[in-house]
């Protein structure tokens, strides 16, 4: 009786996200106080029953409940504890009610944070996010019900795909769901302010933390799966441009733009419209990936096994979220006038050009991840759009946007002197242009333009994002203010940027691959480094057998590090 239990739950948190998506929306519209206060009540009960599925689909996981389809499908008795939990979001049904359980999260968190917020805007948000609430949960029982039973119940369950028994399992989703589902919440500050007919610098005030909150987890659930598809070789290393891929990234695209957007128009009261836009476009992008992952359109190691009629039923719910925001947005938009203007030397310029850039980029990698599907669906044929066009395309808007990154950073708001800020950012072109040359020609020996081109915009970043804090920490008089924190957070986030620019500069250009036959006792020079293939053993797991090599790495005669590279066979596979 307990996974009725947990598909009772969810009926009851469908049935309340109805009155969340209703009732406070309407006392908002006709101002009822007491239907507007329904809108928190709702979204923690909303939060209870989901939460109580997710634990009653994990406590049917752990307890090998195979009477259960999706614990059958997804898990097996000799599949390791953590493993058991981690299968909970394995497979296409379980990982919704992960998404469920996400959203009913966000959504509480704004229930709670939000009492500063003025009644009649809060209960539009909660309201907006009630919505989506609807969708998905409709989605999960109409069509994706983990708690479908299979009777008679199986003697033991198919096993958890070999790829996904990795610990990154247990983090990497998650995170990504957290940043993915994240963007609901400005997506619905956005349709509030739309609601509202107003905006102004409280609303850009509000919505910046959840933008940002939703963004970081974004970036380190996408930074996971880099790292495991980096070291687990069945994925196709660090990043592939695979057509999931793709899905997490373009929302981390707009989400970027967002955010910045969204700190103009709190510290000037302009963009106003162009930021609703984003807010919807990220969340939209973010559903769109939801479509592409489990319509069963694409083919792609990320992707689930799905049949049509979901792929359907998320397209229309995708049509009715976006388009009805979208619809909105073309009606009330035009009334959200700006508070003033810029010049065209300014940080506000600088961060526009940035924020187009960022859309042409994101434009191209939705192009190239939905023409092939285009093609195919009009019967034109079959083609595939891979590395080449991505890593030339996407390059386009790319360059151009790290050296804006770069001179936004020190323009003055509102308006700046050309001269002055060339003034100010020689040293730190300056010290770009000598390392992008000294590092290529005197470590590796030499270098193509394209590799120039990408380490003098690498360390350009690196030096703008250090200036400020170095110049700083090195000036007596005057005695200069220190920084605040968000300066702080754009000097380290933008150095992240420029580390990353440079890793994938030097890793593209000077990365050495090669495949090598070898017997215990052999050994090889690559690069300066001399592995020796020093031994074979056999090792048991829990459910599973391995073949595992031990190599040793040496340079100049001294041991670097020991390779464990291991070929698994999992016993319930054979």
């Amino acid at each position: 009786m307990i996974p009725e239990l947990g598909q009772f739950a969810l009926v009851l948190a469908f049935g309340l996200s109805l009155i969340q998506a209703s009732v406070p929306l309407a006392g908002a519209t006709i101002g009822r106080q007491d239907w507007m206060a329904l809108a928190r009540p709702m979204a923690a009960g909303q939060f209870v029953f989901v939460a109580l599925a997710f634990v009653v689909l994990a406590h049917s996981s752990m307890t090998d409940d195979f009477s259960v389809r999706y614990v059958a499908m997804h898990s097996n008795s000799a599949l390791p504890t953590v493993y058991k939990l981690a299968a909970v979001w394995g497979g296409h049904e379980g990982s919704l009610l992960l998404w469920l359980l996400i959203l009913a999260t966000w959504t509480l968190a704004v229930a709670f944070a939000s009492r500063s917020l003025p009644d009649v805007y809060a209960a539009r948000v909660i309201g907006v996010l009630g919505i989506v609430s609807v969708g998905i949960l409709a989605f999960t029982i109409l069509t994706s019900n983990p708690f479908d039973r299979l009777l008679p119940a199986a003697a033991d369950g198919n096993d958890l795909n070999p790829l996904l028994q990795d610990p990154a399992l247990v983090i990497h989703p998650p995170m990504l769901y957290v940043g993915y589902v994240g963007f609901a919440v400005p997506f619905a500050f956005a349709v509030a302010a739309l609601l509202s007919g107003s905006l102004d610098k409280n609303w850009a005030r509000w919505t910046r933390p959840w933008t940002i909150g939703a963004w970081l987890f974004l970036t380190l659930g996408i930074s996971l799966g880099s790292w495991w598809a980096y070291y687990e070789l069945g994925w196709g290393g660090w990043w592939f441009w695979d057509p999931v891929e793709n899905a997490s990234f373009m929302p981390w695209l707009a989400g970027t733009a967002l955010i910045h957007s969204l700190a103009v128009t709190e510290r000037r009261g302009i963009f106003k419209s162009w930021t609703i836009l984003l807010a919807i476009a990220a969340f939209s992008l973010s559903l769109l990936g939801t479509f592409l992952v489990r319509s069963g359109v694409l083919i792609s190691v990320h992707a689930f096994a799905s049949d049509p009629a979901r792929g359907l039923f998320i397209l229309l719910l995708l049509s009715v979220i976006t388009g009805g925001a979208l619809l909105l947005y073309a009606v009330r938009a035009g009334k959200m006038e700006a508070e003033g203007g810029f010049r065209l030397v300014s940080r506000e310029a600088f961060l526009l050009l940035n924020n187009i850039l960022l859309l042409v980029a994101t434009a191209a990698v939705l192009f190239g991840t939905l023409y092939p599907l285009f093609l195919d669906a009009l019967g034109l044929g079959k083609i595939s759009v891979g590395p080449p066009y991505f890593n030339s395309v996407f390059l386009i808007p790319m360059m151009p946007m790290l050296v804006l990154l770069g001179a936004g950073m020190h323009a003055s708001w509102l308006s700046q002197k050309g001269e002055t800020l060339a003034r100010k950012l020689a040293p730190a072109a300056a010290i770009a242009a000598l390392a992008g040359l000294v590092v290529p020609f005197v470590i590796y020996g030499g270098g193509s333009l394209l590799t120039v081109v990408g380490l003098v915009l690498g360390f350009w970043i690196v030096a703008t994002s250090l200036w400020d804090p170095v110049t700083r920490a090195f000036r007596r008089e005057p005695r200069p203010m220190p920084l605040s924190r968000a300066q702080w957070g754009m000097s380290l986030a933008h150095l992240g940027i420029g580390v990353f620019v440079l890793g994938v500069t030097i890793t593209s250009s000077f990365g050495i691959e090669t495949d090598q036959g070898m017997s215990p006792g052999d050994s090889i020079d690559v690069a300066g480094y001399s592995f020796e293939f020093r031994d074979v053993r056999q090792v048991d797991g829990i459910n599973y057998e391995a073949v595992e090599a031990e190599i040793e790495v040496r340079r100049d005669g001294q041991l670097v590090t020991i390779l464990s590279p291991q070929k698994r066979v999992y016993r319930v596979q054979q």
